[in-house]
């Protein structure tokens, strides 16, 4: 899978064009501010139906616009082309493939495999809990539609059991109980052996590319631990439900559980330097890579975005050499910085960015 163009209208700062992107590389050189992360956030849209940068798509638009709309065409691993688009107007978005109207977005997920290394992806090393929970379920949802659906059930309850407790319908418990320990259990266990899998590929990786001895791990600490079925977890829920009512909202579950990143069974958040804590989370990202194409026999593409900035030159070496297995790789990189291969097979192209509109070197 791969894109082959992109178009834009009122999108962000970029200027309204169409720009073909059919490389294996594809590298956009800029100065800040000028386009180039609003050029992946596009391609991220397209991709997964929203932005990795903002929950509000109204913001997606260009100043003084309420509208906007971007258009792809891609090409599958069968080389079939296929049409892709994505308009935001009224406050309502509409996607379509094909010219076929998509409704449920769990059916744009699965049609172009994304993944996207950004600035913020070290908040998944010292961030809050949710950031973590939430990189754990976007791995499994990549390649797991049973997954994303019992999530998707899991919350839908959640809101339901929250919306009883606050309205005092305290007789609804007991059903949202059992529908709740259901969908968690097993989200439960998805995410444990996610865990172990996940170990036995980021802890060579980083050893790898620090060129230490460090012992990076992930310890899986959930709600239930001590639940093994789901009678356990609704005996648990009937004998905290009043610490829920006092505080207004379900205390225990799959929405509280914890994801810590270990340093030789210590946490790294804090022993870790920020170069250290930066370099583990991008290794997060190329062990969710490796996730992907291990459960799917698939190839993302890459949406790679200013993160090398920060690592020096052996460490961006090595951890270059280990971006295999992509379909499509799209980087920005700032005009004067030190670009990393040069594509002597003549799959690769160079946009120079300015003022939002693409210029091919």
């Amino acid at each position: 899978m791969k894109f082959c163009s992109l178009g834009f209208q009122n999108f962000r700062n970029l200027a309204d064009s169409i720009v073909p992107v059919d490389s294996h590389h594809i590298l956009l050189i800029g100065d800040n501010g000028q386009g180039k992360t609003n050029f992946l956030e596009a391609l991220y849209v397209l991709c997964y139906g929203s932005s990795f940068r903002t929950n509000k798509v109204a913001q997606l638009a260009t100043f003084g616009s309420k509208s906007f709309a971007l258009s792809a065409i891609v090409q599958t691993d069968e080389e079939i082309h296929q049409q892709i688009m994505f308009r935001f107007e009224e406050g309502k978005r509409e996607i379509r493939i094909d010219g076929k109207e998509i409704r449920d977005r769990r059916d744009l997920i699965y049609n172009i495999p994304c993944i996207v290394f950004t600035h913020d992806d070290i908040e998944f090393i010292r961030g809050e809990p949710e950031q973590r929970r939430r990189f754990f379920d976007q791995t499994m949802s990549l390649y797991d539609p049973l997954f994303f659906d019992d999530l998707r059930r899991y919350r839908l309850i959640l809101r339901q059991r929250n919306a009883a407790i606050k309205e005092q319908y305290y007789a609804l418990l007991p059903t949202y109980d059992t529908q709740l320990a259901t969908s968690g259990l097993a989200i439960l266990r998805k995410r444990r052996q996610e865990v172990k899998k996940f170990n036995a590929i980021l802890a060579p990786l980083y050893k790898e590319v620090s060129q230490t001895d460090v012992q990076l791990s992930i310890s899986y600490r959930p709600s239930w631990s001590n639940c093994n079925n789901v009678e356990e977890i609704e005996e648990l829920l009937k004998e905290t439900v009043e610490r829920d009512i006092k505080m207004q909202t379900t205390t225990s579950g799959i929405h509280r559980d914890q994801f810590v990143v270990l340093e030789h069974n210590h946490p790294f958040v804090s022993s870790g330097s920020t170069g250290q804590m930066r370099l583990a989370s991008l290794l997060l990202r190329i062990a969710q890579m490796v996730s992907y194409s291990t459960n799917t026999a698939k190839e993302p593409i890459l949406l790679i975005d200013d993160v090398l900035l920060e690592l020096d030159p052996v460490k961006r070496g090595l951890f270059l050499s280990l971006l295999q297995g992509y379909s499509q790789a799209f980087f920005t990189f700032l005009p004067d910085e030190t670009y990393f291969f040069s594509d002597t097979n003549n799959k690769e192209m160079r946009y120079h960015v300015k003022e939002g509109r693409f210029e091919l070197a």
